[in-house]
């Protein structure tokens, strides 16, 4: 049955069934997560019930398997009008009950132009970002705050003065740092407000600390406001374990006009498994953007925690396409060294943020000396300059290839 493409959310998946069950397979996903029943519907009511009904778009087989089994792609279209502007309500639509009906991964969304300009998307995106930054062309980079849990706000405030030094255009909080026996956001906004001030008058370029937002669910918007009344240059949230509607709502909120930092913790429970849960591209990318993420961080493909190359970019696509929403900074995370800064611009471009932890704080000359080398190392990126050019006038960058190497 054809549609109009502007009233329907296509969502593809890949699933194993029979050969001979695979049209009466759709139809149920169709009829199930919609109007849930049809055929015992009287005649006169399917006719009120129609438009609400899911259709049948496309069923392909992928793979032959044993005893008449196959892997196949099935596309259905859900109207428009069964959802309202929620991620929550999308999510229940096309994946609820069906993510636990066996074999199957959600792998595609194909939403309207017209229902995603009922989301927020991010409020300042990569062009806002480098505005209030004033960097331009190179690559952005981000220090990841570790040692947090069991350090006063004394040391912290040391900790984070050494990163801001090394030239950092960001420095985020540990996702894991939720206690406040020692030092609570409040105070650590405060305190580093005053050194990152301080430090941009030395270096000549800000630098925006990402507070990690915590605390029960129904009072997070109100801490961010009165975090970003403090001083809070950007937030760090853990989208998928407060849901991707705290986020819509934050990036909603004209009282919250800073970055919004998506952390992908719990998200593997989502997307890792090879034909299970939805695609990382989705996870991490599209609902990220959706939902008002102007950075979102997802695995490096060179870590230990590694999303293949191939889905990366795809997931980046879905950051960027263009689609009525501001672009997404994406951050591939973990396992991030200067060494490897040409193959992360070869394979995302230079709108890209340098995400690292252990080499920063690893670094020989320390958390500072690490930034250092990091910028270097984007500089030397952004000019077409090899690394190991580059670091014969950057001690910074030079210790750095000596410790981790480089590709490039």
């Amino acid at each position: 049955m054809a549609i109009d493409a502007s009233r329907y959310v296509l969502a593809t998946y890949e699933l194993e069934d029979k050969a001979n069950a695979l049209e009466k397979r759709a139809e149920g996903i169709a009829v199930g997560l919609t109007v849930g029943s049809w055929t015992d519907v009287p005649a006169a009511k399917q006719v009120s019930m129609r438009p609400y009904c899911g259709v049948v778009q496309g069923i392909e087989v992928l793979e032959e398997l044993a005893s008449d089994r196959v892997r196949a792609r099935i596309t259905i279209g859900y109207p428009v009008q069964n959802l309202t502007p929620s991620i929550a309500a999308l999510l229940t639509t096309v994946f609820g009950k069906l993510s636990m009906d066996g074999v199957i991964r959600l792998t595609a969304l194909q939403l309207p132009e017209t229902y995603m300009q009922l989301f927020p998307g991010p409020k300042l995106g990569v062009q806002g970002i480098r505005e209030r930054l004033g960097v331009k062309h190179r690559p952005l980079v981000m220090s990841i705050f570790k040692s947090c849990l069991g350090q006063t706000l004394d040391e912290l405030t040391a900790h984070f003065t050494e990163q801001a030094e090394g030239g950092v255009d960001l420095i985020k909080d540990d996702e894991i740092f939720f206690s406040e026996s020692l030092a609570t956001p409040e105070q650590r906004v405060e305190r580093y407000r005053a050194v990152a001030d301080a430090v941009a008058d030395k270096l000549g370029h800000p630098v925006l600390y990402a507070v990690n937002l915590t605390g029960p669910v129904f009072d997070l918007r109100d801490r961010a406001r009165r975090l970003v009344d403090l001083g809070a240059s950007a937030l760090l949230l853990n989208v998928v374990a407060f849901g991707y509607d705290v986020l819509q709502h934050l990036a909603a909120d004209a009282e919250i006009p800073v970055p919004i930092l998506a952390h992908p913790a719990v998200s593997g429970a989502l997307y890792a498994a090879p034909h299970h849960g939805i695609a990382a591209d989705i996870v991490l990318g599209q609902l990220m953007r959706l939902a008002g993420a102007d950075i979102a961080i997802f695995p490096s493909p060179y870590g230990s925690v590694k999303l293949p190359v191939p889905e990366a970019q795809r997931l980046v696509r879905a950051l960027r396409e263009e689609n009525g929403l501001r672009p997404v900074f994406p951050a591939p995370s973990a396992g991030v060294h200067p060494g490897l800064v040409p193959d992360i611009v070869r394979d995302f471009g230079l709108d890209v943020i340098l995400n690292a932890g252990g080499a920063i704080h690893g670094h020989p000359q320390g958390a500072t000396g690490g930034g250092r080398a990091f910028l270097a190392a984007a500089e030397a990126v952004s000019n077409g300059t090899p690394l190991t050019e580059h670091a014969k006038t950057s001690e910074p960058l030079r210790l750095a290839l000596d410790k981790w190497g480089s590709r490039a």
